[in-house]
């Protein structure tokens, strides 16, 4: 997985970027989820770049370590792997908090927007896990940059905190949508509820679903969660959104 270094305030980040067919196009954020930045989110932002988009994925981790040291080394898809992993992982995950990946994401529109295929214009997010906290984060806080944000299977969009990442949708003119794992503890129906609501009370353009039946992680392919209909549900509804937003006048696959 051929890797990139941005400036980020903290030094560099690596990053990974995948670019569509024409080399130019409008720019995509992607916040990886708590495993990391591996060879399942390259095949998942190449797959968006193929629609026409060039795609940056950073490792948010990087204050902890490079992208080997904080990926996993084992096949998680394996009885016990994915558990083991985020005995670690969960960790790095707590330590990431708002008032350090605020300022981080401010560096990754800046990189995105610093790439010379992307196209002038507005810009889309999209976040799995933890990311969908992140992607949100980049919608509410560069609002005249981000005009897609899209969060699957997130977890925490919705805290008791004042720095609940759903506080801040106030700020956001984004079209916004949600996938949510079924009966998922970081998200449950009370939170979908009010995340729903406040969309709604600010007047944003959104989509806020519950997948059924779809695990926590269930579009990465690499894990034992992973399932392929709600995946492909995903990817459909953030084909749909990013065309509508970024590429007004095309069509999904265009």
């Amino acid at each position: 997985m051929p890797l990139i270094e941005i400036a980020v305030p903290a030094g560099t980040a690596q990053a990974h970027v995948a670019r569509p067919p024409a080399g130019t196009g409008p720019g995509v954020l992607f916040f990886m989820d708590a495993i990391g930045l591996r060879p399942r989110i390259a095949v998942m932002c190449d797959r968006i770049a193929s629609w026409g988009y060039v795609v940056l994925a950073p490792n948010v981790f990087h204050r902890e370590g490079d992208v080997d040291a904080v990926g996993p080394h084992r096949d998680l898809t394996e009885p016990g792997a994915r558990e083991e992993f985020f005995a670690a992982a969960m960790p790095r995950v707590g330590r990431l908090t708002a008032d350090l990946a605020v300022p981080d994401i401010a560096a990754y529109v800046a990189a995105l927007r610093g790439l010379d295929e992307v196209d002038d214009g507005p810009i889309g997010v999209t976040g799995y896990c933890m990311g969908a906290r992140l992607a949100v984060r980049a919608a509410t806080g560069h609002p005249d940059d981000v005009a897609a944000c899209g969060g699957f299977h997130g977890g925490g969009l919705v805290t008791d905190e004042p720095d609940s990442p759903h506080a801040g949708l106030g700020s956001a003119r984004a079209a916004f949508v949600f996938g949510h794992a079924d009966q998922d503890a970081s998200m449950p129906p009370e939170a979908v509820a009010t995340l729903g609501a406040t969309l709604a009370a600010h007047g944003l353009e959104a989509t806020n679903e519950v997948y059924a039946d779809a695990p926590h992680g269930y579009s990465m392919a690499d894990t034992a969660m992973y399932d392929e209909r709600a995946t492909e549900r995903h990817f459909d509804a953030l084909q749909d959104l990013l065309a509508r937003t970024l590429r007004p006048g095309s069509s999904p696959g265009a």
